[in-house]
């Protein structure tokens, strides 16, 4: 027999952001302790409003499985003496194991013969487990944020005021804090304020539904969206595409019902996206665009109660929306009375980092940086970039950014283009930001996007040169996603540059900022090729990705390029055998790296047929490999390479590396250095795992 399970736990309304980790809390350390408990589940399913979090959980098992513990005990031989007798050892084992000794088992190990201990535990009653596994639950849930009320030790993001636990019929007995668990649950506060008792778990969904509840997430997100698509039809409109303000007003209400608003038509000459924001960051409201994308003067909110006159309703947030966008047009006329060029000055005094120092010497570096990377890459007009990099972050001290941090660069971008700056330079101002979050665009022009890598490996050297390296989940700076946003620019964009000579030239910038300039470099590229490694092993084997990296990935476009194609040679028949024999190879040449000076090869030194036609073979590839290495063509390289495989093989069956003669031993040894380097122009062969599937 089995029967469903209910956790609700009823609070005062829950910040929008924190219900999904909740319920992911909730839900993650409930399905670890029931599998830890040994009881068997059906489908878990977490339902969630800003007033309650609840797991539901179908088909429990009654009863726990049935378990046998073993314990190992002492070795036979250290148990018993000669004839038999039991030990102390033997003893003290059954007495801690709760046994007579003759119910004690020998098995055998591979260190010998043991005692062993075998307890057949009976499973309890689910009724008995559950309380501790519940009340665990609701400890396991990691609020950003939590509170205390009344006089509680304990914290939850809000006060909670019920709790419901119910297995099948029956309540599970829970408490936290002060609050029991029980039956009651309390549907819409203000349409169904009275208390509901629930008689199971299977009512749960429906009974809320009726007291004017959704408590299926998804479900109530689908009705908000189509109740915002809905009202922006009112106005032949369309709601303006925002998965994640979506998501923040589903968990902002239980029972979701649309408003159209409009605003003054006169505010739609501010920037959109400053409109955008207004209606987006305080207000929660949709803007509303026409078929062409253009907004239009009107809003869609989300209510938590419909109201009996509508009119009432959309006069308060009009009146709201109203304010806040009389304050957009204040900074925005306000700023514009200082140019751009005016402020950044006052980037002076302004702190990046107090060891970094300020936002203008930032930028002094980082627009040198973004010339070099010109200069290093081909790409960019060096006047714009300057020009551009000079005032890119003079919104920063604006008002308007001040306001909405968000903003910055497109607040730039406008009051740059007001102010007779070039189209390229307004736009490069604005893209230098991007991407701002992962899933967002590279810029579409050169300027902005070497600007934007200056700019962040500026910050990249300078943090990780003074100790700000991110730990675990802490990176207070950001630097993985800058790191990331990096190498998404130079890949999209197609940038043929050395990183290590722009981070080079990051920390000659940065100078006696930094305590050891050396040991930055070095931990600045570690850092790169751990997020290389880290993303390209999401679509790639990690042995193919070490291996290319372990060639060196300085030029992050052929190191790309290396990876895919090595990844899809790797899988074909006689790749495995031409690894093993560079890893051959590679050995052959570390350890006789010393002995062995360098020099040329020299054919008259040859004693067999293979070490020649190895030889032949040799010289016949390498002009191929580096045609096709000119060309990015790494899958033709490998393809040479790979054809030097029967060589090879030939050269270590007949040919003796290890001759006794010195002078053939070192020609021998400078021809495997000669093949070696030209295989490591794409890979080290030596990291690919054999036996590992494509």
């Amino acid at each position: 027999m089995s029967q469903d399970l209910l956790l609700e736990l009823g609070a005062e309304e829950i910040p929008a952001s924190f219900v999904l980790p909740a319920l992911a809390d909730m839900e993650n350390s409930l399905a670890a302790s029931l599998s830890e408990a040994r009881l068997a589940v059906g489908m878990i399913r977490a339902y969630g409003t800003p007033r309650r979090l609840a797991i539901f959980v179908k088909d429990i098992a009654e009863k726990q499985d049935d378990y046998v513990r073993e314990a190992m005990g002492p070795p036979v031989k250290a148990a018993f003496d000669a004839d038999g007798t039991p030990r102390p050892a033997a003893l003290k084992f059954a007495e801690s194991q709760k046994l007579a000794l003759e119910k004690l088992e020998r098995a055998q190990t591979p260190k010998g013969e043991y005692l062993v201990a075998r307890i057949q535990e009976k499973g309890k009653h689910a009724l008995e487990v559950l309380p501790g596994l519940l009340e665990k639950a609701v400890r396991d849930i990691k609020f950003k944020k939590s509170m205390r009320w009344g006089y509680q030790d304990v914290t939850f993001a809000r006060p909670l005021h019920w709790i419901v636990a119910l297995f099948g019929e029956e309540v599970v007995p829970v408490s936290y804090g002060d609050v029991k668990s029980g039956r009651i649950t309390h549907g819409h506060r203000f349409l169904d304020p009275e208390p509901i008792t629930l008689r199971s778990p299977a009512d749960y969904a429906h009974v809320l539904e009726k007291a004017h509840v959704w408590a299926e997430i998804e479900r109530r997100r689908h009705y908000a969206d189509q109740a915002a698509q809905g009202a922006a039809r009112e106005v032949n409109g369309f709601i303006l595409k925002d998965e994640a303000l979506l998501d923040t007003v589903t968990n902002l209400v239980e029972w979701p019902s649309a408003v159209l608003g409009s605003f003054d038509a006169s505010y739609l000459d501010l920037p959109p996206e400053v409109l955008v924001m207004e209606m987006k960051g305080h207000q929660k409201y949709f803007s509303v665009v026409d078929a062409a994308g253009k907004l239009l003067p009107n809003f869609v909110a989300i209510s938590n109660t419909p109201v009996a006159d509508p009119k009432v309703s959309r006069n308060g947030y009009e009146r709201v929306l109203r304010a806040r966008l009389a304050d957009a047009r204040f900074f925005f006329d306000e700023d514009q009375k200082r140019a751009l060029a005016e402020r950044v000055e006052d980037l002076k005094r302004v702190v990046f980092q107090q060891q970094l120092g300020s936002s203008y010497e930032k930028m002094e570096r980082f627009r040198a940086l973004a010339v070099d990377l010109a200069k290093l890459s081909g790409k960019g007009d060096a006047a714009t970039i300057e020009r551009a990099a000079t005032l890119c972050k003079a919104d920063l001290v604006t008002g308007m950014v001040g306001e909405f941090p968000e903003l910055q660069g497109v607040v730039g971008r406008e009051y740059a283009q007001k102010q007779g700056e070039t189209a390229a330079v307004a736009l490069a101002i604005d893209e230098h930001y991007m991407p701002r979050n992962a899933g967002d665009r590279v810029p579409t022009a050169d300027a902005g996007a070497l600007i934007g890598i200056a700019d962040r490996l500026d910050s990249i050297v300078g943090l990780l040169g003074i100790g700000k390296k991110p730990t675990g989940a802490a990176d207070p700076f950001g630097i993985r996603r800058q790191t990331l946003a990096v190498i998404n620019i130079v890949l999209e964009k197609g940038y043929r540059f050395s990183l290590g000579d722009a981070v080079d030239k990051a920390g000659e910038l940065l100078g006696a900022k930094l305590p050891d300039g050396k040991k930055t470099r070095a931990e600045v590229l570690d850092y790169f090729r751990d997020r290389l490694k880290s993303l390209w092993t999401d679509v790639h084997r990690a042995d193919v990705v070490e291996s290319v990296l372990g060639a060196g990935f300085l030029d992050l476009v052929a190191a790309a390029k290396r990876v895919e194609a090595l990844s899809k040679i790797v899988g074909q028949p006689g790749f495995e055998p031409l690894a093993v024999a560079f890893k051959r190879v590679v050995n052959i040449v570390q350890k006789q790296a010393a002995a062995v000076p360098a020099g040329e090869v020299d054919s008259a030194l040859f004693e067999d047929e293979a070490e020649r036609a190895l030889f032949r073979a040799f010289h016949g590839a390498r002009a191929k490999v580096e045609e096709a290495v000119k060309k990015d063509d790494f899958a033709a390289a490998l393809q040479e390479i790979t054809a030097l495989k029967p060589a090879v093989d030939t050269f270590f069956e007949k040919v003796l590396v290890m001759a006794e003669d010195a002078r053939v031993r070192d020609n021998r040894v400078r021809l495997l250095r000669e093949i070696g380097a030209m295989f490591g122009r794409i890979a080290d062969f030596t990291q690919i795992q054999a036996g590992e599937k494509a």
